[in-house]
C-alpha cells in the first residue's frame, strides 16, 4: 500500500472512531489508546490548538540545564546526514514536550513553522493531540505516527517518529528525539533508525556517568583508606564510587532533600554526610538505628510529580515514582487486603493474563521500597499506616493513565484518604 492509499484508509479509520462507528480497519493499539486519551481530555480533532511559545531566554535556560545538551553531537551525527536527502527534520524536546532544538532541510523547517512545530513550542499530547513527541512522552516508548493517526486533522500531511531518551543513572525521562517530514517521504524503518540513535545517546550518557564515578573514586579512595569504621562515597544520584568496611552496593537511594549533616538512610541507617568533589561521603554510625517502617505517604496530588515518603523510627525518606509505579501503589493503597498479580493486571490493563508485566514492575517497586510492600498477595505491610493524598479535582488523578481502575477512581471524590 502506498502512502496516499494508506493515508486515505487511516482517515476513514479516524472518522469512524470519532463517530463511534465500526472502522474499516482497527487502529494500532498505541494509537487507539492515544485517541481515547484525547477524547477524554477534550482535545478538538479539527482545531489546531497551541499553547504559549517559550521566549528565547526561556528556551536557552532550558537548554542549559537539559542533560540532552550533552548528547546533541551523538544525535546530530546519527540523524542529520540523511535528513536533507530524505526531506526530514530532527527535533529534540524536553520531558515536558517543549521543543528545544530543531535542525534539518530548510524547506521542511519552513513548513514546520506554519504548523507551529518550532523551537519553544509545546508539543505535549494534551495540547496538540497524538504526535511523535507528546505520545512518546506519555507511553515512554518509541512511537511512529503516520498521517491521520495524528488526532488533529491539521497534522495529517505529516508523519513523525519519536523515541524517548532516559537518564541511565536513575531512569528519569529526559525528553524525546523525533524525526518528522511530509507524508510521502517517511520510510517504515524510520522508527527503528530514530530508536537506535536514542539508545546511542543513552549509551553516551552512561559512559559520561562512569567517567564521573571514576573521578570521584580517585578523590575518595585515599580518604576512605584513612577512615575507621564503615563509609562510602556516592555521586549525587547515590551511585557508589568507593567503600570501606562494608560490601559496596551499586546504589544508595538518597532523599530528595539531601545535604551535609546527619541523615537516616534505609539501606545504611544513621549516617554523617560530608561533601566531596562530585558527590558525598557517607560515614555510617557504628550502631544501626531500628529502621522499622511505620507510615507511608503516597502523594498523587500533583500531575507528573508523584512520590512515596516512608517514615520510620529514625527518620524519613522520599522516592519519586514513575507513572506505572504510581498506578500500582495507588491500586494497593485502595486495596488494604492486597491484590494478586492477575487482579492487578486486570485493573491496570483490563487483561488479567498480563501477570508477567505486573510481577516485573512490582519487583522494581519493591527494590526501592523494601520493608514497605509484601507479596502473595501484593499489599502494603501489615503494620504500615498508609496515607493517600489525591488531587483536589478527581480528573487530576494520574491524568495520563488509561488503567480501568484509575479511570473509575476519577469518578470518585478528591481529598485525602487514610488506610489503617
Amino acid at each position: 500500500m502506498d502512502a496516499r492509499e494508506a493515508a486515505r484508509l487511516l482517515k476513514g479509520v479516524r472518522a469512524a472512531a470519532l463517530a463511534g462507528d465500526r472502522p474499516p480497519a482497527a487502529p494500532r493499539p498505541e494509537i487507539a489508546e492515544s485517541w481515547r486519551r484525547m477524547l477524554a481530555g477534550g482535545v478538538h480533532p479539527d482545531r489546531d490548538a497551541r499553547s504559549r511559545m517559550l521566549t528565547t531566554a526561556e528556551t536557552e535556560e532550558r537548554r542549559q540545564v537539559s542533560p540532552l545538551r550533552e548528547v546533541l553531537p551523538v544525535l546530530r551525527e546519527g540523524l542529520l546526514p540523511a535528513l536533507d536527502e530524505a526531506l526530514h527534520i530532527m527535533v529534540v524536546a524536553d520531558a515536558e514536550g517543549r521543543l528545544l532544538w530543531r535542525e534539518g532541510h530548510s524547506s521542511i523547517l519552513r513548513k514546520a513553522d506554519r504548523l507551529g512545530f518550532a523551537v519553544g513550542a509545546d508539543w505535549d499530547e494534551g495540547v496538540v493531540g497524538t504526535n511523535g513527541v507528546g505520545t512518546a512522552l506519555v507511553t515512554r516508548r518509541p512511537v511512529q505516527v503516520f498521517s491521520a493517526e495524528h488526532f488533529v486533522s491539521s497534522h495529517h500531511d505529516w508523519t513523525c517518529a519519536g523515541a524517548p531518551v532516559r537518564d541511565p543513572r536513575d531512569g528519569r525521562l529526559l525528553g524525546v528525539v523525533d524525526v518528522s517530514g511530509p507524508l510521502a517521504t517517511m520510510h517504515p524503518a524510520t522508527l527503528a533508525w530514530v530508536t537506535s540513535v536514542a539508545r546511542l545517546a543513552e549509551r553516551e550518557l552512561r559512559v559520561r556517568h562512569l567517567e564521573s564515578l571514576e573521578r570521584l573514586r580517585a578523590v575518595a579512595a585515599p580518604l576512605l583508606a584513612r577512615l575507621p569504621g564503615r563509609a562510602l562515597a556516592v555521586d549525587p544520584n547515590g551511585w557508589t564510587a568507593a567503600a570501606t568496611g562494608l560490601a559496596p552496593v551499586d546504589r544508595v537511594p538518597l532523599p530528595k532533600s539531601f545535604g551535609p549533616g546527619r541523615v537516616w538512610l534505609p539501606q545504611l541507617g544513621d549516617c554523617a554526610v560530608e561533601p566531596l568533589p562530585g558527590g558525598w561521603l557517607l560515614r555510617i554510625a557504628q550502631e544501626r538505628t531500628n529502621a522499622a517502617v511505620t507510615r507511608v505517604v503516597l502523594d498523587l496530588s500533583r500531575a507528573g510529580s508523584w512520590s512515596a515518603t516512608v517514615y520510620g523510627a529514625a527518620g524519613s525518606w522520599s522516592q519519586e515514582l514513575s507513572p506505572r509505579h504510581a498506578e500500582l501503589l495507588f491500586l494497593l493503597a485502595e486495596s488494604p487486603r492486597g491484590r494478586s498479580a492477575a487482579e492487578l493486571a486486570g485493573e491496570l490493563f483490563g487483561d488479567p493474563t498480563r501477570t508477567v508485566t505486573v510481577r516485573a514492575e512490582m519487583s522494581r517497586v519493591r527494590r526501592n521500597l523494601a520493608g514497605v510492600l509484601t507479596h502473595r498477595p501484593y499489599r502494603f505491610a501489615q503494620d504500615v499506616e498508609v496515607e493517600l493524598i489525591r488531587p483536589q479535582e478527581p480528573a487530576g488523578l494520574l491524568p495520563h493513565s488509561t488503567a480501568p481502575a484509575v479511570i473509575r477512581a476519577r469518578l470518585g471524590h478528591g481529598g485525602r484518604g487514610m488506610i489503617p
